[in-house]
């Protein structure tokens, strides 16, 4: 086995060499076979000419009168000139290779209208260029494709990129932020040269080469954002020691800090950047994607002033989205800010009302309140609550005036270093709007079920809350929602307000009853092809005689939900099939094929834990990684049926039990191995969260 794995990287790079040898080899086909392994030092240049999609673009050059005559064109020469210097380049080839820097440069002037300038950086950017030899036209192509789509606009002094960098330094380390903020180091004083010259200004030139290996296979601009940000990371502990030194001194340390960085150090510097990308909300890179590209996009952009944004900006339809993903990305806890009259007409159903008013009425009780949310956000979490989410996301009416105090909310927990702190784009009445925008057809489609209403006076309120909720209600007295409960309990000024909040935490399936909301709901015919898989809206078997069976089936429901196929990859989280199936709270391990509706198998891993049971799919490309494809709560299996023909092909339904009956949200099959051990211990599994529940 060893000498079948020493002999992998020669055949990969054959194997690479041969596609590209080909012709008509895309970036997809070059990531499968690299994998994140060095790349070739011989097939850097043609990688990145495909990376970059200029393979078979014509020399732009060709029709240039090849003047070199701009004004600055002196500081052009002077700067092309100590490029050529730091090059080891014969003697002989030196004033050629000038003319092609110097042209390249030029030429990009006169084409896009732009003064050149020294602090522009372009020279570092053309260095590792320079380094693959390649022809002038190719030279130039490489770099106009660099400069288009990975150098953002207004890449300078107080410039809209590095107001951004500071949004997504503070989500993720505060106590980082908050220091520097207070030495009055912007990032634009110290990450100017990374992000103008990717790198390549303090870099060495193996360094670089590795960093735009790894960066433009990604194909995604925003990503420099999160190597930056583990740079400033690792930096941490040092700059918090720096108290006594001045500003100067630390932008200087903090500057030249990517200069330490070894060939070594580059698999890592990419595996945290890509964990901290997965833990930010996609709204970051769509809110901003006019940042780069052409300026006919940029035209596009909102006004939106990132230097006077408090926090991140998160979109209303993400936050819809997130919580009903699958896996373990991101998922937002909502707080929603606003007056309790303007709650209770009508709210978020998974969102946490927290009055900001209380912040300057009532000192004392906002303080409990805040103390009690984050107990609640804890709780949910391991609960598995659709409301729950390590990501906190404040949401307002989405006007101005109104949303005066929850600006000093969110700045609270900002100063109390909160991690994962963001603001709902456009408020409430953004969230309206969407709403009206996706719901067309009737009153009972799509995302209905994330509104609720609370009504009924305060003391039919208190008793909902005190005694048992009467299940199936439509009246208005009770509120379902668990975090609907848990703001209610904060309400009844109690003093056992805390004890009260973590009592409503009770299972992972609690129902959302929507009650009156005046908004053009769609009909309720048309609801199914919205549901995901991950909709556990439910409450099975509380009150209700337990319907999990398990028999044969004779052919498939195929009107029934097949979760896979609505399955994203790009949004799922990839991880280590070895490490996840040695977790502790791993109870068992069932290698199996996930069959699709359509007879597509796809090697996987079943495991179940106390509560839950997870499908890795192996991702064929990525040896010992697989894609979390589905997370279902143990307690919304509703059936286990297998063929009489086919004993181990298996087959799990997932839905919401009531008296009315089974409503099947989901349906996944599997070929499992000695099936007859599976179905028994994940049944046995099952029971145990039945019987938990009903004690």
């Amino acid at each position: 086995m060893a000498e079948g794995e020493e002999a992998l990287p020669s055949r990969w790079e054959k194997d690479l060499e041969e596609a590209l040898e080909e012709g008509g080899c895309d970036l997809e086909t070059v990531r499968n076979i690299i994998q994140g392994r060095p790349l070739p030092a011989d097939l850097r240049a043609k990688v990145w000419k495909i990376a970059l999609n200029v393979v078979g673009k014509g020399d732009s050059l060709a029709s240039w009168d090849g003047c070199l005559d701009l004004p600055e064109q002196s500081i052009i020469h002077k700067d092309c000139q100590e490029l050529i210097e730091q090059l080891s380049v014969p003697e002989e080839e030196k004033s050629v290779l000038l003319l092609d820097i110097e042209s390249v440069t030029t030429f990009y002037c006169k084409s896009r209208n732009v003064k050149y300038s020294s602090c522009l950086g372009w020279i570092h950017l053309l260095k590792p260029l320079v380094h693959l030899r390649i022809p002038r036209s190719d030279l130039y192509n490489c770099f106009y494709a660099i400069m288009n789509k990975y150098i953002p606009r207004d890449c300078f002094q107080k410039g809209r990129p590095f107001h951004l960098f500071r949004l997504l330094l503070q989500y993720h380390e505060p106590e980082l932020c908050s220091f520097l903020d207070t030495k009055k180091m912007t990032p634009d004083s110290y990450a100017l040269n990374w992000l103008g010259s990717l790198f390549s200004y303090y870099c060495s030139a193996e360094v670089t080469q590795a960093i735009w290996d790894g960066y433009l296979q990604q194909a995604d601009p925003f990503f420099i954002y999160f190597l930056m940000l583990i740079i400033l990371v690792n930096a941490k502990d040092v700059i918090l020691q720096q108290e006594s030194d001045s500003r100067e001194e630390m932008i200087r340390l903090l500057e030249t800090s990517p200069a330490s960085l070894d060939i070594e150090d580059i698999e890592d510097l990419f595996s945290l950047a890509q964990y901290y990308y997965s833990k930010t909300p996609a709204s970051f890179r769509k809110n901003n994607h006019s940042l780069f590209g052409s300026s006919l996009l940029g035209l596009k952009d909102d006004d939106t002033d990132l230097s006077q944004a408090l926090c991140l900006a998160v979109s209303v339809s993400e936050i819809l989205q997130a919580n009903q993903q699958q896996g373990e990305g991101v998922r937002f806890f909502v707080v929603d800010c606003r007056p309790a009259e303007q709650y209770n007409a009508g709210h978020l159903s998974t969102a946490f009302h927290l009055d900001s008013d209380l912040m300057l009425q009532n000192p004392s009780e906002f303080a409990q309140s805040v103390k009690s949310l984050l107990e609640a956000q804890k709780q949910s979490i391991e609960s598995g609550s659709i409301a729950s989410g390590e990501h906190l996301c404040f949401m307002g009416s989405g006007r101005e005036e109104e949303d005066m105090y929850m600006n000093m909310v969110l700045a609270h927990f900002l100063q109390k270093n909160k991690e994962y702190v963001s603001i709902a784009k456009g408020g409430f009445m953004a969230l309206q709007q969407h709403l009206a925008d996706i719901n067309v057809e009737g009153p009972e489609n799509g995302y209905g079920h994330w509104i609720a209403s609370t009504s009924g006076s305060r003391s039919s309120i208190n008793s909902s809350v005190d005694g048992d909720s009467p299940n199936g209600s439509s009246d208005g007295k009770g509120v379902k929602s668990l975090v609907n409960k848990m703001t209610v309990a904060l309400k009844t000024k109690s003093v056992n307000v805390k004890e009260k909040v973590i009592s409503f935490i009770e299972n992972t399936s609690t129902p959302v009853d929507r009650m009156s909301f005046s908004l053009p709901w769609p009909d309720r015919a048309s609801m199914e092809r919205h549901i995901s898989s991950s909709d556990r809206l439910g409450k099975p078997y509380r009150g209700v005689k337990p319907v999990f069976s398990i028999g044969d089936e004779e052919e498939y429901d195929t009107d029934e939900i097949d979760s896979a196929s609505m399955s994203d990859d790009d949004r799922k989280e990839v991880v280590n099939i070895h490490t996840w199936i040695n977790k502790p709270d791993v109870k068992h391990h069932f290698p199996c094929n996930e069959v699709k509706e359509n007879g597509h198998m796809f090697p996987s891993h079943l495991l179940v834990t106390a509560t839950h049971m997870y499908c890795l799919r192996e991702i064929p490309s990525r040896r010992g990684l697989a894609y979390i494809q589905s997370r279902q709560a143990l307690n919304s299996v509703v059936k286990i049926t297998s063929k009489k023909k086919h004993p181990e092909l298996i087959t799990f339904k997932y839905g919401n039990s009531s008296t009315s009956g089974i409503e099947i949200l989901a349906v996944e099959r599997y070929l499992i191995p000695n099936a007859g051990d599976a179905t028994k211990a994940i049944k046995q599994q099952i029971m145990k969260v039945l019987d938990a529940l009903e004690n």
